[in-house]
């Protein structure tokens, strides 16, 4: 909801000195979310005036059409002469009344105006539009043309209204009330102890027989529709300009008068307004549900298949507007049409006002059945005040006989379900309860009554709560408007004290063990929605029966592109990789650790758990057997330089090698070593791809793969070249975890070492090789490191030479060289018995 404070102070008379700054810390101690403070006009200073066009010469000469003008600005030039000026813009003629921006202005965005030779002439000033003055574009893309009634030389910055403080507030569901000038200025007047000027207390004339017909047929989805008519509109009213500024600097754009009417009302009041040509209407006004298949065109064009649960407003040929979401085209208010040959102005000149209160679950149900977001859905599916509908109208009728020189016809209809004031029985201490403070009775039944709820009673207090606030429905909700009120800031903060031996479970350690191993290695941490869609899976090309292809799909997704939850941490990563390589960060290294969802063979219907009491042990149990799988998994993706240039060296790019790497980090960090062997596995480069296995109860498991990503995967998520990943389950390496890491026996006694190179066939895994003579060696050897991989001319074609160096030491004696000697003959023999090696040179 964003809040001129121009407008703001028609209702709470603010100090003159409190700026957008200060009403919104005042704000933000109360409760609301304001994010921003925008200052209009900023970087803007005069001469800022109206000026009327006198003639206006067509230059021909040029690519683009430019025009000559003259254009009478009064004195405020100092001459009293017309001002010559040259512009390309079209939407203006001689004798309208227009915005000039004369030399020494200064426009936002530090644009200086100053007589300048242009297209053969000198131009002294600017004729400008919305968007050059910084008030956006009014949906004409040209200058701004003004009304005829307004004076030559009056300054532009004060008839536009173009210096305003507009604040920007994130309201949340439980504050409906704030998407209206009425309830945020409600909140204003608390925060700062000040009378408020309610815009709903109108003198509205009673319901009676002969107002425009209106049938409900469904009482519970709306309890409450005011109908009034007003006739004899001039069509060619237009909205005069500070209704067209409100309106712009609350984020909407004018229309049409009658349409920005019903607008400034909707964000006056916080009712939402609908209005009818009332010559396109056929019979009565009737509020039913829609039956199952009916169809109706929106106002946005859109032909929508009505479902039976939506409410729907009618007439004798059937749905005519969606209830609470958007109506019809078919009744809609016609724009004014000017006769070419007469100059009559043609369009609506009798229209019918809609005031209704809806159900607020439905409309919530309704507008997202058919993701349909309107500024009316917004407000009812967040509570709207019913009482205000019969104001609202009345403001409508006022605001369209003041401009459009209507007459309000006498007939007033509202048809209203009985309803009775809701109560809430607290006791009077139950906010010191909550709280930790003693507020005291006084000041909970102050509190309460600057909300607008009506107290009564003494220890226990008996609470009507203000049909405004349907977020009041408990003493808990009660206490927490106390406390706000009061200052969050004044709560005193007590640490909690958890119980002995309570603390992270060890599958929480592992987790944050993890992140911690990632980031110290250099990767960023990337937290990404747990969602994906079927084109994903394609660019990660797996095959038809691939497991990761079955997917848990919701029933309400955030967006149709992505309707399912994730089997595959790597989306969601490839695409943060592309987005920061699109901006400009090429050297990238980022991490993810979340759950993916495996649904089973025959998925679960979960039970509907009651809320009355706890849940048996039995019903978790049955609830969580219909769940999906959910394992954890981490995982990695890299490109660009993974060591960077400079004086000390050329640096090296990543590459497959560091993502198995990572993929080490991540298992040394669960107490597990891995078994790496070379596989093929999507989305992974065929030839560049390694599978991680465990031994999990003396089973090899895979738990997850790493290397470069192939070619047609980076080409489908616009990857840079060579980019590289790894993803591994967490779940499973914690059961091969064969427990509490022990701390190695440090020898005191010096260490042998011996180097080896072994000849091999080119397709030998170096695993095996390593894992042969780590056997072979025995007890007595300390460690073994690949250092060298060898291929040429003097091994042959279909061989590679791999390089080892193996530490030996004894925990009870020096090793003699014969020992070490031994124990290396030992695993040499080993290798060359399970994968052909033979020694190099031998």
């Amino acid at each position: 909801m964003r809040v001129p404070l121009s407008w703001l102070r028609e209702y709470v008379d603010l100090p003159a000195t409190e700026t957008g700054r200060d009403v919104q810390a005042k704000l933000i101690s109360a409760g609301l979310e304001v994010e921003t403070v925008e200052q209009l006009g900023a970087g803007l200073t005069g001469p800022l005036v109206v000026g009327k066009v006198l003639t206006i010469e067509e230059l021909t000469d040029f690519k683009k059409p430019i025009r000559f003008c003259t254009v009478d600005v009064g004195q405020a030039n100092g001459t009293g002469e017309p001002q010559e000026i040259i512009c390309g813009a079209r939407n203006f003629a001689e004798g309208d009344k227009v915005v000039v921006a004369l030399p020494g202005a200064v426009l936002p965005g530090d644009f200086r105006i100053a007589e300048r030779k242009t297209y053969g002439r000198v131009s002294r000033g600017m004729i400008c539009s919305g968007d050059e003055l910084g008030m956006g574009d009014d949906g004409t893309h040209g200058i701004i043309v003004l009304p005829p009634e307004h004076e030559i030389g009056t300054d532009a910055t004060v008839l536009l209204e173009l210096f305003d403080e507009v604040l920007d507030i994130a309201v949340t569901p439980d504050r409906g009330y704030c998407l209206s000038m009425r309830g945020v200025a409600r909140e204003t007047a608390t925060a700062y102890g000040l009378p408020l000027r309610d815009p709903a207390l109108l003198d509205v004339p009673a319901p009676n027989s002969y107002g425009y017909p209106v049938q409900i047929t469904d009482p519970i989805g709306c309890d409450r529709f005011t109908a009034r008519t007003v006739v004899g509109l001039a069509p060619e009213a237009r909205s005069p300009i500070w209704l067209q500024r409100r309106l712009q600097k609350a984020g909407m754009r004018s229309i049409s008068l009658a349409v920005d009417i019903t607008n400034y009302v909707m964000l006056e009041l916080g009712q939402p307004i609908h209005a009818y040509d009332r010559n396109r209407l056929d019979g009565p006004i009737g509020v039913r549900r829609a039956e199952a298949g009916e169809k109706i065109t929106t106002l946005d064009g859109t032909v929508r298949v009505l479902d039976a649960a939506d409410l729907v407003i009618t007439d004798n040929r059937g749905p005519i507007g969606i209830a609470g979401v958007m109506g019809g085209a078919n009744t809609e208010i016609a724009d004014p049409v000017t006769d070419p040959e007469t100059g009559i102005v043609t369009g609506s000149s009798e229209v019918v006002i809609e005031a209704a209160h809806f159900d607020a679950i439905s409309i919530a149900r309704t507008a997202r059945r058919h993701k349909l977001s309107s500024e009316a859905s917004k407000r009812f599916e967040r509570g709207v005040d019913p009482q205000a509908a019969a104001a609202a109208a009345q403001r409508c009728v006022d605001l369209l006989v003041l401009l459009a020189g209507g007459t309000a016809e006498a007939g007033v209809t509202e048809v209203a379900a009985p309803s009775a004031p809701r109560t809430i029985a607290m006791p009077a201490n139950h906010p010191d309860t909550v709280a930790g403070v003693d507020y005291g009775r006084e000041t909970v039944v102050r509190r309460l009554q600057e909300v607008g709820c009506d107290v009564y009673g003494q220890d226990e207090l008996v609470v009507t709560v203000p049909t405004w606030r349907p977020d009041l429905n408990a003493p808990n909700d009660l206490a927490e408007e106390v406390i706000r009120l009061e200052g969050y800031e004044n709560l005193p903060s007590t640490l909690p004290k958890p119980p002995a031996g309570r603390g992270l479970t060890e599958s929480q350690r592992v987790h944050r063990r993890v992140g911690r191993a990632l980031a110290g290695a250099g990767y960023v941490e990337a937290l990404n929605y747990p969602f994906i869609g079927e084109q994903a899976l394609d660019q990660l090309g797996l095959d038809a029966d691939d497991a990761r292809r079955r997917l848990v799909k919701l029933v309400n997704p955030l967006s149709d592109e992505e309707p399912a939850l994730r089997t595959t941490l790597l989306p969601g990563l490839l695409g943060a990789l592309r987005r920061n390589d699109s901006r400009g960060s090429h050297d990238l290294a980022l991490f993810e650790t979340g759950l993916v969802f495996r649904p089973g063979d025959q998925p679960g219907v979960a039970v509907r758990l009651g809320v009355d009491r706890r849940p048996t042990d039995e019903e978790i149990a049955r609830v969580n057997a219909a769940l999906p799988a959910q394992p954890r998994r981490a995982a990695v993706v890299l490109a660009g330089a993974r060591e960077q240039a400079g004086w000390w060296g050329k640096g090296r790019p990543s590459d497959w090698a560091d993502a198995v790497e990572a993929g080490r980090t991540v298992a040394a960090e669960a107490g597990v070593e891995l078994i790496i062997s070379a596989d093929q596995h999507a989305p992974w480069h065929p030839g560049r791809c390694a599978a991680f296995h465990v031994e999990v109860d003396g089973e090899k498991v895979l738990v997850g793969h790493a290397g470069e990503l192939h070619p047609r995967v980076v080409k489908a998520f616009g990857l840079p070249a060579r980019a590289c990943a790894m993803e591994i389950d967490l779940d499973l390496l914690e059961k091969a975890n064969e427990g509490p890491l022990k701390a190695p026996r440090i020898s005191s006694f010096p260490v042998a070492t011996q180097d080896v190179a072994l000849v091999v066939a080119s397709g030998v895994p170096a695993a095996d090789v390593e894992a042969a003579l780590t056997e072979g060696a025995g007890e007595l050897l300390e460690s073994i490191r690949l250092f060298d991989v060898y291929t040429g001319d003097q091994l042959g074609e279909g061989s590679k030479s791999l390089a080892y160096a193996l530490k030996f030491r004894a925990t009870d004696r020096t090793l003699t060289v014969d020992e070490a000697s031994a124990a290396r003959d030992a695993a040499v023999a080993l290798a060359a018995e399970r994968t052909g090696a033979v020694l190099r040179g031998a």
